[in-house]
C-alpha cells in the first residue's frame, strides 16, 4: 500500500469512527463519511463495498479477539482436573477479563463502537453470545461438582440469565465510561470477587 493510499484509508477510517460513534451503525450515513474523509464515493468503493464492510473492518478483529479470549478461558478451566476446578473458580476467567479490559483500552474508539454502536450488524449480539458461553460453562462446572460429591443447587434459568447478563454489563461499563485504567483494574478485581462469592452462595458451595 502506497503512502497516498494509506492516507486515504486512514481518512476514511477516522471519518467512519466519528460517524459511527456519533450516530451508531444504523443511522450512520455513508455519504457523511465520504464527505468528512474528503474522498469521492468512487474512491471509497475502491476500498469497501458497503457501510457494513467498513464497520466490519474497524471492529471485526476486536470482536474475534474478545470471543477467542473468552472461549479459551472457559476451555482452559474445563481442562483442569476436576479436583482442581473448585480452588481455581474464577481465577482463569478473571485473568481473561483483565486481558480483555487492557485490550479494550488499547483500542478504545473501536471497542466503544463494538459495544455501543453495533445495532444492525452481526456484532450486536456479542454480549448474548458471551452470556450463552458463561451459562454453559456454569452448568458444566456444576456437573463437575456433582462428580466430586459436592452437588450444587439448581439455578432458575431466568435468574441465571439476568445475573450473567448483569455481570458482563458491569464489566463493559468500565470501558464505556472510560474509567481511568488503574481504577478500572481495581474495580474489575472487586467485581470478580463479588460475582464469584455470589455464585458460590447461590449454588450452595
Amino acid at each position: 500500500m502506497s503512502e497516498a493510499e494509506k492516507t486515504t484509508l486512514e481518512l476514511i477510517h477516522q471519518a467512519a469512527r466519528e460517524e459511527f460513534l456519533d450516530k451508531g451503525f444504523k443511522s450512520a450515513s455513508l455519504r457523511n463519511i465520504v464527505k468528512k474523509a474528503g474522498v469521492t464515493t468512487g474512491a471509497f468503493y475502491g476500498y469497501y463495498e458497503s457501510k457494513e464492510a467498513l464497520f466490519e473492518a474497524l471492529v471485526g478483529r476486536h470482536y474475534q479477539f474478545i470471543m477467542d479470549c473468552y472461549r479459551k478461558a472457559q476451555s482452559d478451566f474445563a481442562g483442569l482436573p476436576p479436583e482442581q476446578q473448585p480452588e481455581n473458580m474464577g481465577e482463569i476467567s478473571g485473568g481473561c477479563m483483565l486481558e480483555m479490559l487492557l485490550y479494550a483500552y488499547d483500542n478504545l474508539e473501536d471497542f466503544k463502537m463494538l459495544l455501543c454502536c453495533a445495532q444492525g450488524t452481526r456484532f450486536e449480539g456479542m454480549i448474548d453470545e458471551m452470556v450463552d458461553i458463561e451459562i454453559k460453562s456454569t452448568h458444566d462446572y456444576q456437573a463437575v461438582l456433582e462428580s466430586l460429591g459436592r452437588p450444587s443447587k439448581e439455578i432458575d434459568p431466568k435468574l441465571e440469565h439476568i445475573l450473567v447478563t448483569g455481570m458482563f454489563g458491569a464489566f463493559f461499563e468500565l470501558i464505556i465510561h472510560e474509567m481511568p485504567v488503574e481504577q478500572a483494574k481495581i474495580y474489575l478485581e472487586e467485581l470478580r470477587e463479588f460475582y464469584t462469592a455470589g455464585w458460590m452462595k447461590i449454588i450452595g458451595q
